[in-house]
């Protein structure tokens, strides 16, 4: 997506979140839930797609999509929750599936998000789940590495591509079994969302994959699986 449609998406979008505040319950997202002073500021991400089926095959046809309208829907479940979309990143994923043994891929999107945390965000990505028929969506809330609600961390690793994570993430049976899976940018940039416990066996993957641990790329938080 180029910068300048961004842009008229967001003002557009932003325009709808500041009226709907005038309508919303106090309970709602709002104001309160915005990065201080900066209200285009994400303060969450969701990993969503629109996908129900098990696709095994790397040459799927399905994993072509770009969900562009699943993009165009799922922001305006987030601005019907008084919350604010501040763009998404498509990415393609591969997990680990214990059931068949092998690998599987989903085409899904990254949505950040302003204005929205907690309760609000879970609210969010359950409607999300629901209207796009979802066993569950996961969500990821950055707190200061300290913060008492923090119980996983993400990290995006440059130079790696789909099939090149796929290998080894079969190839690890100790990685599949705790990271179960992750996800690869247009770019080639790794993203895994990880159990803070499991920060040092990460590690250990990214670095025997060839990647470079970066830890200014690394982000700590609150990790749902909404479902």
């Amino acid at each position: 997506m180029g910068s300048s449609t961004l842009m008229v998406r967001i003002t557009a979008a932003s325009a709808v979140f500041f009226a709907a505040l005038v309508v919303q319950a106090p309970a709602q997202a709002g104001p309160a839930s915005c990065a201080a002073g900066n209200p285009l500021q994400p303060t969450a991400e969701l990993f969503a797609t629109d996908n129900t089926a098990t696709i095994t095959d790397p040459d799927d046809q399905r994993l072509r999509t770009r969900l562009e309208a699943f993009e165009l829907t799922v922001d305006g479940i987030v601005v019907q929750n008084v919350a604010l979309p501040v763009g998404s990143t498509l990415v393609s994923g591969v997990f680990w599936s214990d059931e068949r043994q092998q690998a599987t891929y989903e085409r899904s999107r990254n949505f950040h998000i302003a204005c929205a945390a907690g309760p609000e965000l879970q609210r969010l990505a359950d409607q999300v789940r629901s209207r796009f028929h979802q066993e569950s969506v996961l969500t990821f809330e950055p707190l200061p590495q300290n913060a008492p609600g923090v119980d996983a961390f993400t990290v995006e690793v440059a130079g790696i591509d789909v099939h090149r994570f796929r290998d080894a993430l079969v190839a690890d049976p100790v990685a599949r079994e705790h990271l179960v899976g992750g996800s690869v940018t247009e770019d080639k940039t790794l993203i895994l969302v990880a159990d803070l416990a499991d920060y040092t066996l990460t590690q250990q993957f990214v670095t025997a994959l060839g990647g470079n641990w970066n830890t200014a790329k690394v982000k700590y938080g609150d990790r749902e699986f909404v479902g």
